[in-house]
């Protein structure tokens, strides 16, 4: 059993050493992620309605449209998604679409 120990922990520090492992594990919190850091804007804007949906501001109605489906799939509050987040999908998506400027 301690020559198994010994070989996983020469294992681990040589994953360590040649990968990206010990730079990710130094970065506090989520300093290089990829979401988006800070809430929802009181009035709803293009710029944070095409993130919510993850499409460009200008994009087509059927872009939207599919970008809706999909993330509606995934966060709807029938399927333990939150009424909260779905109310904010629904606006992002009904604002991409009324055209408002």
């Amino acid at each position: 059993k301690q020559w198994y120990q010994r070989r996983v922990r020469v294992a681990g520090r040589y994953l360590t050493r040649t990968s990206n492992i010990a730079k990710l594990m130094k970065l506090p919190g989520m300093a290089n992620s990829k979401y988006y850091r800070g809430g929802f804007e009181e009035k709803m804007t293009r710029r944070e309605a095409a993130l919510i949906l993850n499409v460009r501001q200008q994009s087509t109605s059927k872009k939207v449209k599919d970008a809706h489906k999909q993330i509606m799939l995934l966060n709807h509050p029938d399927r333990g998604g939150s009424p909260y987040l779905a109310a904010k999908i629904n606006e992002a998506k009904e604002y991409l679409e009324s055209g408002k400027a």
